[in-house]
């Protein structure tokens, strides 16, 4: 099965723009994990108590804002430098 090169250059920026937002969406949930199972780990408290405290929608709000502003601020640099 061939494959049309004009589509794939389409969907490339496109991969590209997914995979760097999900990474700095990675990154802030790992950020965030951190340092809720850092202050939460007191007598009773586990990891899951952690995660359940750092996935709620404003949390999720707030790494998708981060992760396409980070995007948009790395892209402007790679264009522009």
């Amino acid at each position: 099965m061939a494959s049309n090169p004009t589509q794939s250059k389409k969907l490339a920026p496109t991969r590209r723009a997914l995979v760097e937002i999900g990474f700095i969406i990675f990154l802030f949930y790992s950020n965030l994990l951190m340092g809720e199972f850092t202050r939460a780990n007191g007598h009773g408290k586990s990891l899951a108590f952690a995660f359940g405290d750092i996935f709620s929608l404003t949390n999720l709000v707030i790494a998708v804002i981060s992760g396409l502003l980070g995007y948009l601020g790395f892209d402007y640099l790679r264009k522009h430098s």
